[in-house]
Formats: C-alpha cells, structure tokens, sequence
C-alpha cells in the first residue's frame, strides 16, 4: 500500500516504521495494559520517494524531531485510542512532507517607493523637531 503526499510523492508503507507504546496521562483501567501512544519513524536520507530539495527542506522543518541518522520520529499520544494516534501520526508526516514538497517562493528584492521615501524623511524632521523643542536654550548662543 502508498500514501499519496501530493505533488507527485508516494510514500511507500514499508518507508513507515510504527512503534506502540504506553502513554501516560487519562485512560482508566486501560492506561497500564494497552498500549496507545504511536511513535512513528520515517528515515529521510534513504527514502526513494523523495528528491534531494524535499529532503533537505523536511529536515529543515521537522527541526530537532530528526535524528543524526536522518530519522524523523513523531510521537502521537493525543488521542485514547490505538488508531486515532495511528491516523494522527501520518497525518502530521502527510502535513510535513506537503510543505516540504512546495519550494519557497524566492525573494525578489525591492526597494522603497517614493511616496514611502518621502513619508520616512518626513517622520524623521518630525521627530527631530520635537527633539529640538526639548532642548534648553542659553543666553547668547543662536
């Protein structure tokens, strides 16, 4: 089975590790004996499904979430069930890899208009205006 990804990525299922483990917090009788809590790991560096400026961007997203290794682990205990941590865990990787797939529109540089020009410099004589009017004045001097 895939996952489509968008923008012509597929990820394969057996890309996907997931690890189930107990998670802490509410569950009642359930909390010590089920284990819930998804943690799921996706190696970026040996993925085929991606090319190289995904996989530099996913990294630069997924931050300190990656291992040296390239190994992008998410945790999901959100939710009480077994599946609904499952779903949240690809959902959070589908939602990474999507922004990772769109390339960064480039800065174009710009420079200030005229209008902009003329409203800073007036800005500027406002306040050294007002700065000048704080200013004691002495007897003989202009």
């Amino acid at each position: 089975m895939s996952i489509d990804a968008g923008q012509g990525i597929v990820l394969k299922d057996s890309e996907i590790t997931l690890e189930f483990v107990r998670a802490s917090g509410p569950g009642g009788q359930n909390v010590n004996k089920v284990s819930t809590a998804v943690k799921l790991y996706f190696d970026i560096d040996r993925s085929p499904s991606l090319p190289p400026a995904v996989k530099r961007r996913l990294r630069a997203l997924a931050g300190r979430r990656v291992s040296r290794e390239g190994i992008l682990a998410i945790d999901a205990r959100r939710f009480r069930t077994q599946e609904a941590n499952r779903r949240d865990a690809m959902e959070r990787l589908l939602a990474l890899v999507r922004q990772a797939a769109s390339a960064p529109k480039p800065r174009r540089p710009t420079r200030p208009g005229a209008a902009a020009k003329a409203r800073r410099l007036d800005a500027k004589k406002k306040r050294g205006a007002a700065k000048q009017a704080r200013q004691k004045t002495y007897p003989g001097t202009d």
